[in-house]
Parts: structure tokens; sequence; C-alpha cells
């Protein structure tokens, strides 16, 4: 967060550190390969705010009319996870499922922002998978319930800074489970893109730096297809948006409970 908070000077002396190496920073750097580390999540926020229905095939693959405004709901910080780390399948739900997203990560504080400044907010973009628990977002209606269970928020796992990417309504982006297509479509087809958002959101509520958007995904999740595709343990999901790279993450059962 104290990257983001800084905003362009410490962009500065990371571009420094990229260019010149270790030499052209303050203290003393190591270097790592990246199969030799362990991520985190690509940023711990404030707040994750995340858009429903916000891709027209999705709406219409779910049977459900395009929203008029914007859903949103909220996904909760246990849920956070990191690129590697395993979505692990909560013992209370029997229909867990994928959705590849776009992330937009806010650089700095936004309240009542117009639209047409409204990309100046960010600080950069990163990718999430929105895991759901369908039989309890549909069984409830509790979307944040069914949305906001533990590791259900894998983020990551890198940031790309805004001005790397032209324009944000032109990505392509993909969901691959054990390798195989199953959601694949571009950012340029949201019902509400990213500028909008941080515009209606910022009306009633100040964003912070490092808050999180997500923004919806598209067509291709498991539940609505016949048959259902959920997921199970030892499956693997890949998120990918183009210019922003690949999330990876295996699925695996609950941990075994002391004494039980």
């Amino acid at each position: 967060l104290e990257v983001i908070r800084r905003g362009a000077p410490a962009i500065k002396e990371i571009d420094a550190l990229i260019t010149h190496g270790p030499s052209s920073a303050r203290g003393q750097v190591s270097s790592y390969l990246l199969d030799e580390i362990e991520f985190l999540p690509a940023v711990y926020p404030q707040k994750i705010l995340a858009i429903g229905r916000n891709y027209v095939d999705h709406a219409i693959e779910g049977g459900a009319e395009p929203p008029k405004a914007p859903l949103i709901f909220n996904k909760l910080s246990n849920s956070l996870s990191a690129h590697t780390a395993p979505i692990v399948l909560p013992t209370i739900s029997s229909q867990v499922d994928y959705e590849a997203e776009l992330a937009v990560i806010i650089g700095r504080h936004a309240k009542r922002v117009d639209a047409t400044a409204a990309l100046d907010y960010v600080f950069g973009y990163t990718l999430i998978n929105d895991v759901s628990a369908r039989d309890l977002q549909f069984g409830d209606g509790q979307w944040t319930r069914g949305k906001g269970l533990d590791t259900f928020a894998p983020l990551g796992p890198f940031i790309t800074t805004r001005d790397e990417i032209a324009d944000v309504q032109s990505l392509n982006i993909e969901g691959r489970l054990n390798g195989e297509v199953m959601q694949s479509s571009n950012t340029g087809k949201m019902i509400f893109p990213v500028a909008y958002l941080i515009s209606y959101l910022s009306q009633g509520m100040t964003l912070a730096p490092g808050d999180v958007i997500a923004t919806g995904t598209p067509e291709g999740v498991g539940i609505f297809r016949d048959p259902p595709v959920l997921l199970k343990a030892g499956d693997v999901f890949e998120v990918t948006i183009e210019k922003l790279g690949t999330l990876r993450n295996s699925v695996s059962e609950p941990p075994a409970v002391a004494g039980g």
C-alpha cells in the first residue's frame, strides 16, 4: 500500500531499480527467480467492491436481464488469497464456481469523481477470481456470504500500472479450468466501463488508495453450463488478461479439524 500511496515518486524509484539494477537502490537488494518466491495478494485493500452481471452475455446465461445500474456487493478481507495459493473448498458448499475478472486498483482518494477524469484515480490493474459458492449465493440471496468465504478472492500476481495500459476497455480476458478455455471475452464488452464504475461508486463513498474494484465476469461460468462444471479438489483455474499476465490457483479440500 505504501507504494500506491506515494504514487509517482515510488514508481520512479522502482523503474530506476529495474533499469539500472540493485546499485541504484538504497540498501541491499536481492533478486530471486519467480519459482523461488511466495506470492502475496497484489494489495491488502480497505475495500473490495465487486460488480455483478457487468457483461450482457453473462447476465443472459443466468436468465437475468442486463442491469440498468451497477450491481454492487463486497468481497471480504478474509477472502483475499494470492497467485499459486489454493482455493480451499468450504464444508458448507458443494457448488463452488469460478469467475475470471479484471481488478482495478485505486491510486488516490476519489470522492464524487466525474467519469471523464475517473481513470486519473487508478493506480493500476490486476486479475481476480471472484470464487463463488452458488448454493449459498442463490439459496439465501446473500451475495456477500456466497462470495466472501475464505480464499474466495485470489488477487494478482502483479499490478500493472495505469500508464502501461493504453485502453483498459480493449483487453482480452480468459478463464481456463485444467487448461480448457471456459471463458473468453474482452473488457470492451462490459456494460459499465471502468471509468463509469469509479465515478458511480465515488458518488456515495470515498475510494481510498489500494481499494479494489472487481469489474465483473464474462459468460462461461460453471454453474450455468449443462451439466454444471464446478470446482473440485485437484483442479487448477487460471485467469489470463492481455498485458496483465496470468493468475493461477489450485483447488484443495478443507483442512481436517483438529480432534474431529
